[in-house]
């Protein structure tokens, strides 16, 4: 029984790819542009290296581009599994968000070896 929920789980995980589904939906709260650890002035005076997008598909960043493989909300978190390109080379891990009520959204990856707040950018 297990054998057969995996393989309907991997049947649905493949079609889901070969559809070129988004691992996160357009509406999603999550998506936008920020600056990491400190406000946004979305002005053209922020610094380049506080800059991240957050799009259906990835997260980018002057440290890399971060690919979702998955993505599960559970109410104000989001609990993802990502593939990153950086220079040293390609990384997979787990990343969480949370949003917070003064609307920034803590960042942290599975082994909490790099935590960060975003503040998203005004439109």
């Amino acid at each position: 029984m297990k054998l057969m929920f995996a393989l309907i789980g991997a049947a649905t995980l493949l079609f889901a790819a070969a559809a070129g589904a988004d691992p996160i939906a357009g509406d999603f709260w999550l998506l936008g542009d920020y600056t990491q650890n400190k406000p946004c002035k979305g002005d053209g005076t922020d610094p380049a290296e506080a800059k991240v997008k957050i799009s259906t598909q990835q997260i980018d960043s002057k440290v890399g581009v971060c690919k979702f493989l998955d993505a599960k909300a559970d109410g104000n978190r989001v609990n993802t599994h990502v593939e990153c390109q950086f220079p040293a080379g390609p990384l997979m891990g787990d990343i969480t968000f949370t949003r917070k009520p003064n609307d920034t959204i803590d960042f942290v990856d599975s082994d909490k070896t790099y935590t960060a707040t975003l503040y998203r950018c005004p439109n």
